[in-house]
């Protein structure tokens, strides 16, 4: 089964004044290129897959916005799109993530991974013991947080240099130091 065709680059986080601006959380080591006046964006899930729209025609069509400007605010970006000319249009977007087709996107380094393919990735400790799998993630303000099922239940870890020490795409293994002590003997700690 083919992967998805899009990467989650952007979580619009609300309205911002009266003639349509949103606030942007950028998901993308790039949101100057990936937001850049003329890009286009897709409605999205948590999933990375494309939020599917029916027209008045009962017509499935996948919400598109076309990057009239963006500017930098705060954490993230306030955007103008095209489609979106007054607050109330661009409340109906409140809580959408922006998709990005992967043809468009600059290409990944070498270190670095999507957040969508982390899911379901196996987590595991530097002496290859299972710990988990990692079932969603979280963009928190301190960082992205990976929801890991263990045998024991739910742990959140972060995604953090200290912790991760590798992640390959290959074999969609995280391997996970827990030199800090986030999971206890019963959850596959390295102690």
């Amino acid at each position: 089964m083919p992967g998805p065709e899009y990467a989650i680059v952007g979580l619009i986080r609300k309205a911002q004044g009266i003639r349509g601006e949103v606030v942007v959380e950028p998901l993308t080591d790039k949101p100057d290129v990936v937001f850049a006046s003329g890009s286009r964006v897709f409605a999205g899930t948590t999933d990375g897959e494309l939020a599917i729209a029916h027209d008045v025609r009962g017509e499935a069509e996948a919400p598109t916005l076309t990057i009239a400007r963006s500017q930098p605010f705060k954490k993230g970006l306030i955007v103008q799109f095209e489609e979106l000319q007054d607050r109330d249009s661009a409340e109906l977007w409140r809580g959408r993530y922006l998709l990005a087709p992967f043809s468009e996107l600059p290409p990944l380094q070498e270190d670095e991974v999507y957040l969508h393919d982390l899911i379901g990735m196996k987590v595991v400790s530097p002496a290859g013991a299972a710990i988990g799998e990692v079932t969603t993630f979280y963009e928190l303000p301190q960082g992205i947080m990976l929801d890991v099922n263990t045998s024991h239940g739910s742990v959140l870890i972060p995604y953090r240099a200290e912790i991760i020490v590798r992640t390959d795409l290959e074999t969609r293994t995280i391997v996970m130091d827990n030199k800090l002590g986030l999971l206890d003997d019963s959850t596959g700690s390295t102690k």
